[in-house]
């Protein structure tokens, strides 16, 4: 199957799920949960189950209902299951990379889920393999998973408390033993987790809590930012792992990944996209017709924007559900079309009309330009395009794949250049105080380094995108001496 992209969307990270359902099908519940996490990752998906003694794993590439039916699920007896939808932002997006990952311990088989990023993923891999571990694939995930191998023995806690220790960057993570369900969060919380109840004794982790609906769940808590909950025949636990270093969850969680009707930070995302699209209206304002989204991302923030403005609310574009996945290419002049093949436009909605524009973001600008294009072509006569993320301006190291700081259209562009590259009448876009606002929670409860290049926790001057996926080749410099590593200054 071709996955044709015909846009510039930030890819989503990962979704992990996890649930402890006694006398239930966990295959079945996590399979549900997945299908609800959807959004966060289609390249590929996974589910381990243990029935208390043996942990079974099924793995493959495409969107969930692709990796798994009824047989397969039939085929994962047990009460317990961690799973995991993922797009690649370590690692090559290859089947030895899906997950959850699969490892023996002293305590039996395990397997972990993982979303986010280390930033120290190389020099872990490589101080590992030195140390006589061997590794199948190239994810920084099954890095955390050899870690929590070499300490289980000690306790989960104490496992938990040994990546922490020494994993750099950002991990929410589900680990499944045969008996154990483990859900945990790092010191700065970038990636958000969160713990459901699930019947009288069940409970369920999962990145969102839209996972949590379709399964009969009901939400109990987010995990703090070091915080760790462990899930067994005695009930829940949670725990420390480490002292937060701060609090620091991703912004754009709120601006874009998150599904609208998952709840974080005490707030639904929809609401918190209603009131950035009005906190838009305040700080950019415009005269116009209508206010028009761009589907359906935009269209919180739209209705926002309108309530405030008083403008009104219209759809101006019908996006196909479908295009993004075929199994026919597309070939040249179809790929020219761009987001024709995407959006069709609602002409008699448009035509002698001023419009206001709204979306999430802009990465690199060339769908927003396509977009600025199709509308003045079918009539509108002012296309003022405001935007609710604040301008990208830096690469994110945390799990989301996003454009080279010399792709990115705000680091390239002054404001006046890229309005007009975009064609637009006008451009404004949120602040990012204007975007936390918006969520209701101190300026320190987030990560804008994407925006402002203040990252939360360290990254070395020389990471790159392009070095976070060199851990393939790590495997032939673990064959050198530690003297030769230092001449290499690795």
């Amino acid at each position: 199957m071709v996955d044709v992209e015909l846009d510039e969307r930030l890819k989503e990270e990962c979704g992990v799920f996890g649930v402890y359902a006694p006398e239930e099908n966990a295959a079945r519940i996590g399979f549900f949960g997945l299908f609800a996490l959807q959004h966060r990752g289609q390249e590929s998906a996974g589910l381990a189950v243990s029935d208390g003694e043996k942990v079974r794993l099924r793995v493959g590439m495409g969107l969930v209902n692709q990796v798994f039916d009824e047989v397969t699920l039939d085929s994962l007896p047990g009460h317990i299951a961690v799973g995991h939808t993922r797009y690649s932002t370590t690692g090559a997006s290859v089947l030895k990379n899906a997950q959850p990952v699969f490892c023996q311990s002293t305590v039996g088989e395990i397997a972990v889920a993982h979303n986010g990023n280390l930033i120290n993923a190389r020099e872990l891999r490589i101080e590992m393999e030195l140390d006589g571990e061997k590794f199948e694939g190239t994810s920084d995930s099954e890095i955390l998973a050899r870690i929590i191998v070499r300490n289980l023995d000690r306790g989960a806690e104490t496992a938990v408390s040994e990546v922490m220790r020494r994993a750099k960057g950002a991990y929410s993570v589900t680990v499944l033993t045969p008996t154990m369900l483990i859900g945990f969060r790092d010191p700065a919380g970038i990636r958000p987790l969160v713990v459901g109840a699930l019947g009288k004794d069940g409970y369920v982790i999962a990145s969102e809590t839209c996972a949590f609906n379709p399964v009969g769940a009901t939400p109990l808590q987010e995990l703090e930012p070091g915080e760790m909950v462990i899930i067994d025949s005695r009930g829940m636990r949670v725990a420390c792992g480490a002292k937060a270093d701060c609090k620091a969850m991703c912004l754009f969680e709120m601006i874009y990944f998150a599904r609208p009707d998952s709840e974080m930070y005490g707030t639904t995302i929809y609401s918190a996209r209603e009131r950035m699209g009005a906190r838009l209206s305040i700080e950019h304002p415009a005269e116009a017709d209508i206010v028009i989204p761009v589907p359906d991302s935009g269209i919180p923030a739209a209705l926002g924007y309108s309530r405030e403005s008083g403008i009104p609310f219209r759809e101006g574009m019908i996006k196909s559900r479908y295009i993004h996945r075929t199994f026919i290419q597309p070939d040249q002049r179809m790929r020219e079309l761009g987001v024709k093949m995407k959006l069709s436009p609602l002409v008699d909605h448009l035509v002698g009309k001023r419009v206001i524009l709204v979306d999430d973001s802009i990465v690199r600008g060339t769908t927003t330009k396509q977009i600025v294009k199709l509308l003045f072509e079918s009539g509108a006569t002012e296309v003022h395009v405001r935007i609710t993320a604040p301008p990208i301006k830096h690469p994110c190291f945390y799990g989301i794949d996003m454009a080279t700081t010399k792709e990115l259209a705000a680091a390239k562009m002054t404001l006046p250049e890229l309005e007009n590259y975009l064609g637009a009448t006008s451009l404004g876009y949120l602040s990012v105080e204007g975007a936390m606002n918006a969520v209701g929670r101190p300026h320190n409860s987030f990560c804008t380094a994407c925006f402002t290049g203040k990252y939360p926790v360290e990254v070395p001057s020389d990471l790159t995108k392009a070095s976070l996926e060199e851990l393939a080749d790590v495997g032939e410099i673990a064959t050198l001496s530690r003297s030769q590593l230092r001449l290499l200054e690795i």
